[in-house]
């Protein structure tokens, strides 16, 4: 068996792996375990150091990781700079401020003295997926290693030279090596992983299926997970918002990584009065954009990751326009089997059709008719997903009571949902569970241990004669 790498738009074979042995994989494990020991004796002074060359590497490096992912996944030139720079400042914003979140809690009761501690748990393994190849993983590594964790990583399977690039960016800034190691496994030995105790804690970004799988081999092992899975993200425009703008944003957020993120906005819920506006002036924007070689700075948006990806978005689009949607915007797949996907518009969506319940993982906007605000609220949550939500509006005090009501994890008023190492990140239902980033995500994998610490004796009193 062999990892491969292959190059999106031009389909060319870059670079092939062997896969790991069992015997390697566990061989690497045992190490990681060993390393577990030491590195969570460190300080927290110590552990800011390696991170902080990290991030000096991250943006040393940032054109030649930016090369790696375009054309590892497709991502162009600009937005791989961008990714390497967030992943740099998600290692300084922990370097700066683990020791706090993870500082002893002091709780009042009949003791002498009793507080919160927040400890290590040991080997946390992570399956990460291809479309934020950095990211992703950052936003696991940065908490984890702060905290005093080691990590092993199954990375995808069509972003190989990324996962090893990072590797290398995490020895060369001073961590122990076996503190973080690359697995270059396919799926089949992730659930062995898991059922081993020396791992400790699994997280998982990817789709709902990955996550029924890793959830359920993580229960019978008895083991914490964190899970961010899929989202549809509504983008809720209301007749009183400022129309222009947000026709503009909802063309940013539905493009980001050419449409292929959890937390693009996916489900454009509009009120009837000004939908046609709206999706004239969404029309607009997306026609705009420049397809190309991710390679080339020029480029907007790249193709998807993989030919498959696209032949089953053409899938999910042709069996929604079958049911009753309505292309607004005709663009696609000009044959099967690429992986170029231009932009699409779909309007009329509606319940029964796979516009309506399904996450689109590429560049297709679904419009929905909202009667009023109560009406895009309901059609919001009417989704077995819960990642993130928009909400425009010029009337500020109904945006944020609108948020309020919204069944997901993060919602953003008059501006784009976006992940940001000060905010917790995660979602509800079918989006998964836990968190991660802010101080909510570096408490994910500690031991919340309560200490409770008897009054001091005092002196039995002397007699006297």
């Amino acid at each position: 068996m062999a990892i491969e790498s292959i190059n999106p738009y031009t389909g060319q074979r870059l670079r092939r792996f062997p896969t790991f042995s069992w015997a390697k994989t566990e061989r690497i494990l045992a190490q990681a375990h060993g390393a577990a020991a030491s590195w969570r004796t460190t300080s927290f002074a110590e552990r800011a150091t390696v991170l902080r060359r990290a991030a000096e590497l991250l943006r040393e490096r940032e054109d030649e990781l930016a090369h790696l992912m375009a054309t590892e996944m497709g991502k162009p030139l600009r937005d791989g700079r961008a990714e390497a720079q967030k992943c740099a400042a998600c290692c300084d914003y922990y370097a700066t401020h683990a020791e706090g979140f993870l500082a002893d809690e002091v709780v009042k009761t009949d003791a002498g003295r009793s507080f919160i501690s927040h400890a290590p748990l040991g080997v946390v393994l992570a399956v990460m997926p291809w479309n934020f190849p950095l990211w992703q993983v950052v936003r696991f590594a940065a908490p984890a290693l702060m905290a005093g964790n080691v990590g092993l990583l199954k990375h995808a399977a069509n972003v190989p030279q990324c996962a090893l690039a990072l590797e290398q960016i995490f020895h060369d800034a001073g961590l122990p090596p076996a503190a973080f190691r690359t697995l270059l496994i396919e799926t089949e030995p992730v659930e062995k992983l898991i059922a081993d105790d020396r791992v400790r804690a699994v997280t998982l970004t990817g789709s709902e299926r990955a996550g029924i799988a890793v959830g359920t081999a993580a229960g019978r092992a008895i083991k914490k997970t964190v899970l961010e899975l899929g989202g549809s993200d509504p983008f809720i425009v209301l007749a009183s918002a400022d129309l222009p703008l947000a026709a503009k944003t909802a063309a940013q957020a539905r493009m980001i990584n050419a449409g292929q993120s959890c937390i693009a906005a996916k489900r454009f819920i509009v009120e009837k009065s000004v939908q046609p506006e709206f999706v004239r002036l969404l029309k607009g924007h997306l026609e705009t954009l420049r397809y190309g070689d991710p390679l080339a700075d020029t480029t907007d948006y790249g193709p998807l990751a993989r030919p498959d990806l696209a032949d089953e978005l053409s899938r999910q689009v042709a069996d929604s326009v079958a049911q009753g949607a309505r292309v607004a915007l005709a663009g696609g797949q000009p044959r099967p089997g690429t992986a170029q996907f231009a932009p699409v518009i779909l309007t009329n969506v509606k319940k029964g059709q796979r516009a309506y319940a399904e996450e689109f993982f590429g560049p297709v906007a679904l419009v929905l008719t909202a009667r009023d605000a109560a009406h895009a609220v309901q059609l919001a949550n009417d989704s077995p997903f819960g990642l993130g939500a928009a909400v425009w509006t010029r009337e500020a005090a109904q945006g944020e009571a609108m948020a309020r009501e919204l069944d997901c994890g993060a919602v953003f008023v008059n501006g784009m949902v976006k992940s940001m190492p000060e905010l917790p990140f995660g979602g509800v239902k079918k989006s998964g569970y836990g968190r991660e980033l802010s101080y909510l995500g570096i408490r994910e994998f500690v031991n919340q241990k309560s200490i409770w610490i008897a009054k001091a004796a005092q002196p039995a009193p002397t007699k006297t004669e």
